[in-house]
């Protein structure tokens, strides 16, 4: 990436000292700055820490770089997501962000069928894009949170693919076990589904979290707007 170099020069850094900073070689940072190697994800998240950034604002200072490799590819828009093709096939998602004192807002809007006028968004880096929209949200507590890679913690940003409702109760197996961002009539929740009830057409919604205060519910779905996989997580 080009702008590795920019930034570095910008604080003053050499390229050995940084290459010591994020455990690298001097040669691999060299190629890094030169687009000759591809950066692994673990290696991106050193490289956008060290500067105090997040790996999609990194992605934004090089895809505007005017010497950068990005600046002859067009994004395109869909759904309200902005799409930056990167290298490698993989996209950064610039996703409209609904945040945790916005939640009454946006089910009013789901309801009323009225188009969402989101004032922030956020970038998650995706392997590929899907016809399906996406939407980012602020999770609100720590019912997920058990400590562990798997965790969504209190105020982490996930980015939701949305499923129909339709697909989801015909094809249900899939998709069991995994965290979703469930848009409800009253409110938007964070949890893992583990079983359907067919009979009553409802879900079991699981806490990571084993403390007491986070008990497992069944939700009818029915009262479900939005069914959102949650595809990325941002800390």
């Amino acid at each position: 990436m080009h702008i590795i170099k920019e930034l570095r020069r910008k604080i003053g850094i050499s390229q050995s000292k940084f290459a010591q900073e994020i455990g690298v070689s001097l040669r691999t940072v060299q190629l890094y700055e030169r687009k000759e190697a591809n950066i692994p994800m673990k290696n991106l998240k050193k490289i956008a820490d060290f500067f105090d950034m997040t790996i999609p604002e990194l992605y934004i200072y090089e895809f505007h770089d005017p010497q950068g490799s990005y600046r002859n590819r067009k994004p395109h828009t869909k759904h309200g997501n902005v799409f930056y093709p990167l290298d490698h096939g993989k996209y950064l998602a610039m996703s409209p962000l609904v945040l945790m004192e916005q939640q009454k807002e946006y089910i009013a809007r789901v309801l009323t069928n009225t188009p969402s006028q989101n004032a922030f968004q956020t970038g998650f880096v995706l392997d590929y894009v899907d016809d399906s929209p996406y939407m980012a949200f602020e999770v609100t507590g720590d019912s997920m949170n058990n400590g562990t890679i798997d965790s969504i913690p209190n105020k982490c940003l996930v980015l939701g693919q949305e499923l129909e409702r339709s697909l989801f109760e015909k094809e249900v197996e899939p998709w069991l076990n995994k965290p979703y961002v469930l848009v409800c009539k009253n409110r938007i929740l964070c949890k893992q589904v583990t079983t359907f009830n067919s009979e009553k057409n409802s879900v079991n919604c699981h806490n990571l979290n084993t403390s007491p205060e986070f008990q497992d519910f069944e939700l009818a779905l029915e009262d479900v707007l939005q069914i959102f996989k949650i595809v990325r997580r941002q800390f």
